[in-house]
């Protein structure tokens, strides 16, 4: 199986331009996803109605999760489709299941209106967004490297992570303003829906962007194209840098979902802070998650993969847990916004490198659906589990401070598997073909 090299200049008109309609398509899908961390505890009363708060929020937070294990599904299917019909057309497709599963939440009728059919519609809908969500990320990061000038390949790749972000930002921002300007009881009520109607609203513009992108020339100069049965025997050949992949990317997700999807939630149910003070955390570490990602990308490009990887994982392995404790010991809105920059600077450092990391260790003519697989089993795995498990781990222990157990966890992983990788300096795990390639 042929392919360009890994570095081969890219011939595109703007690559500005191109990182923009590459990148459209994870504004909605983050925007969707923060939205419905946010608004957990209205979403719970609206579709799974309970006497106990605790059980409604785990309710909402399993149904977010069980969205995420289709990424996985999506991931292989979609990843499959875009390693052989194109990058251009598999991110058009995405997005039209990702657009397809927003609306079906943003109009769903309660369950005091319909019934159990609400929670199960809401399902359906999140189910569709984990099968997208699953190869999204993928497929704009392989895009993104593979128009990437020589040497600036996580620089590059980055700016999927930063993108992002963009989509928080623009989230807290509706967010705060319905919480200053609407009763709280009105927000609970009907209000929280406001913000995914504009997600809808949004749908049409992020079409119009993916299909004016451009297909890669590190695609287009493939000698041959991988059939699908070739794509799955080659992810099964690899299954090893799979699972290392997925095993780096794990603290990207779940210090992700933490300090966005998580954050508000904690900040309002656990410390007893203002929804705006929540907003406005939130708010701060969007930006500073946009600022630290192409830093990452950049630093890695300079110095390795390996120093920032192993480097910011040790640092989060021993600061996690102390720093909640500290936070939770007597709560405020700046101790809550220091805890929150430092694990924002974490993410973003970790996210920028760990993106061209999985670049390079996958395959090339599977790249997407390699590069999709690891990510996504992190994602779905441990990532958007993280609401679930750092509410659960509160409640049997209860320690406040007890979701930096789960942040440890996660950067214990990141370190054997870059260790594992990277032996020597050097990366240490080669791809290899399938019997049927």
């Amino acid at each position: 199986m042929s392919s360009t090299p890994a570095q081969q200049p890219a011939n595109i008109k703007s690559r500005i331009g191109a990182i923009l309609r590459a990148t459209s398509g994870n504004f909605l899908e983050q925007f969707d996803f923060f939205l419905f961390g946010f608004y957990a505890a209205a979403i719970g009363k609206a579709f799974f109605p309970s006497t106990d708060e605790t059980a409604s929020l785990l309710n909402t937070f399993g149904v977010f999760w069980l969205g995420a294990l289709m990424r996985p599904v999506g991931a292989i299917v979609l990843g499959a489709y875009i390693d052989k019909i194109g990058r251009r057309q598999g991110l058009i497709v995405t997005l039209g299941i990702m657009a397809a599963g927003t609306v079906v939440i943003a109009f769903c009728p309660t369950y005091a209106t319909i019934g159990v059919a609400a929670p199960i519609i809401v399902l359906l809908g999140r189910l569709l967004q984990g099968f997208s969500a699953g190869v999204e990320l993928g497929g704009v990061s392989v895009y993104l490297s593979e128009i990437a000038t020589p040497g600036r390949r996580g620089f590059y790749t980055s700016f999927q992570s930063s993108s992002q972000q963009v989509a928080i930002f623009v989230a807290s921002i509706l967010g705060y303003i319905l919480s200053e300007s609407m009763p709280a009881a009105t927000v609970t009520a009907w209000g929280w829906r406001i913000p995914f109607f504009v997600g809808c609203l949004i749908i049409p513009l992020i079409f119009f962007l993916r299909r004016t992108l451009e297909e890669t020339p590190a695609f287009l100069a493939m000698k041959k194209h991988p059939t699908t049965s070739e794509v799955f025997a080659s992810a099964l050949a690899n299954w090893r840098i799979v699972l290392l992949g997925m095993m780096i990317a794990i603290l990207t997700t779940t210090t992700f979902y933490f300090v966005t999807v998580y954050t508000p939630t904690f900040g309002k149910t656990v410390l007893k802070l203002s929804t705006a003070d929540a907003l406005l955390v939130t708010l701060l570490v969007a930006v500073t998650n946009f600022i630290w990602n192409p830093v990452g990308g950049a630093l890695s490009d300079k110095i390795g993969r390996k120093p920032v990887l192993i480097g910011i994982a040790t640092l989060s392995l021993l600061t996690a847990y102390p720093a909640l404790s500290w936070l939770v010991a007597a709560p405020s809105f700046g101790k809550m916004l220091a805890v929150e920059m430092m694990f924002s600077f974490y993410f973003g450092m970790y996210s920028g490198t760990m993106l061209g990391a999985l670049v390079e260790i996958v395959p090339a003519h599977v790249r997407t659906t390699c590069f999709s697989l690891a990510f996504a089993l992190a994602a779905a795995l441990f990532g958007t589990f993280t609401p679930f498990a750092a509410t659960w781990l509160i409640e049997k222990t209860g320690d406040k401070a007890s979701p930096g157990f789960w942040l440890m966890f996660a950067a214990v992983l990141g370190i054997i598997a870059a260790a594992t990788v990277y032996r020597g300096g050097q990366q240490a795990v080669a791809a290899r073909e399938p019997a049927t390639a």
